[in-house]
């Protein structure tokens, strides 16, 4: 009789860890793959690429595609409405990032000897200061997959419309604040805080602030130092930084 009990409890044990929930950072039921809600974006995935600051092509990105939750997408969706109608449309850049592509940042910026993009993304800066001043940091908002990195395509020139700086330019030049005031959209002219004196011009800046307001409409929040970078206000994973790659979904 002990032999039975025993062995129906080692039963029992074996059904409920089959039964436990998958780790819920690996969960991507939730997302969805951007052009599926929004069949027009434009995507250029540069950490698929080697056009990086990194130089390689980063960890988890196993497609050039882009991912996000089904909320931030809905809203993305509403955001590429209003910037058609003015001629535009919406190129992205990155948007959910793996745990493991973090990772990598965090392994190549501790390796200090490895300065091969520096002069197209870092050319003011010692890499040994990126940790300090938060340009690499051990956990990405990017991670939690409602962020979202993108421009703007001008559909008359079939260009990027010019925002007077390239994508994850490391420097004030790329801060929202740079040359004006992105809370009244005025353009002011500081460059004060370049470290070389660069500057944007009135249309430049202008051009920024046409993707802030769209983004700030539609209930994304900006970052204070990324003119590209916008996170859904709402977002339905605030504290959950998953793991699972960069893939097509069904």
């Amino acid at each position: 009789m002990k032999k039975v009990l025993l062995w129906g409890f080692a039963a029992l044990s074996l059904l409920c860890i089959s039964c436990k929930k998958e780790d819920p950072a690996s969960d991507n039921s939730d997302f969805v793959t951007i052009t599926s809600v929004v069949p027009d974006v434009i995507l250029e995935i540069r950490y698929f690429g080697t056009y990086n600051f990194v130089g390689t092509r980063i960890d988890g990105y196993q497609v050039p595609t882009a991912l996000l939750s089904r909320q931030a997408a809905d809203s993305l969706k509403a955001v590429n409405d209003e910037v058609k109608a003015q001629g535009f449309r919406l190129k992205i850049y990155d948007a959910y990032r793996p745990q493991c592509a973090v990772d990598h940042f965090v392994r190549w910026a501790a390796d200090i000897p490895d300065v091969a993009m520096k002069p197209y993304f870092y050319p003011d800066l010692d890499k040994s200061v990126l940790f300090d001043q938060e340009y690499i940091m051990a956990k990405s908002g990017h991670t939690r997959g409602s962020t979202v990195d993108l421009t703007l395509f001008d559909m008359n020139t079939e260009k990027e419309l010019d925002m007077g700086g390239t994508f994850d330019w490391f420097g004030p030049e790329s801060h929202p604040d740079f040359c004006g005031n992105p809370d009244t959209f005025e353009y002011t002219g500081d460059n004060s805080k370049s470290p070389a004196g660069r500057s944007i011009t009135p249309e430049q800046f202008a051009n920024r602030m046409i993707l802030r307001k769209a983004m700030l409409n539609h209930g994304f929040k900006p970052l204070d130092s990324e003119w590209w970078h916008f996170t859904l206000k709402e977002e339905p994973y605030p504290e959950t930084y998953f793991t699972f790659p960069v893939r097509q979904l069904p």
